[in-house]
């Protein structure tokens, strides 16, 4: 499905078949504000004019317009991980508020490859060494050997 955007808010793109018609709604909002066009090209400018009518009836109506995503909302965890995100954020002396939005970005944001680099030096009984070395990135080991005297 194809997202509109305009001032602020999203809406969506949908074609009904049975009416022959493009339609969307505003998304994220409690208020329902729909929109119509006859042709795919239309549709963005029915939402931008079903945004601003919007905008403008709440100011007519005196009503504060509901906005998308204030920053805010409830998430249900194990009590497991509730305390050990308390325990982290006590450790690290930030609040609760934090570590939640710090897994949150790096959830959204960090790739998840892993980067591992280990060496080891083996000592062989002629005096001379081995060093073996493996480096893993994204579950793939790729091994090497060395031999030193």
């Amino acid at each position: 499905m194809d997202i509109l955007k305009y001032k602020g808010y999203e809406g969506t793109a949908e074609l009904d078949m049975a009416r022959g018609v493009c339609r969307g709604k505003v998304l994220f909002i409690d208020d329902v504000v729909t929109y119509e066009s006859a042709l795919p090209a239309d549709l963005q400018k029915e939402f931008e004019a079903a945004v601003d009518d919007y905008l403008e009836t709440c100011a007519a109506l005196g009503k504060e317009p509901l906005r998308p995503f204030r920053g805010l909302f409830n998430v249900r965890v194990t009590p497991a991980i509730h305390r050990a995100a308390t325990l982290r954020a006590v450790a690290d002396g930030v609040s609760l508020n934090d570590v939640v939005v710090r897994a949150l970005d790096t959830f959204l944001n960090v790739r998840a490859d892993v980067n591992h680099n280990i060496r080891v030096t083996l000592e062989t009984p002629d005096g001379s060494s081995i060093k073996t070395f493996t480096s893993v990135a994204s579950g793939k080991p790729q091994w090497g050997t060395a031999h030193v005297h």
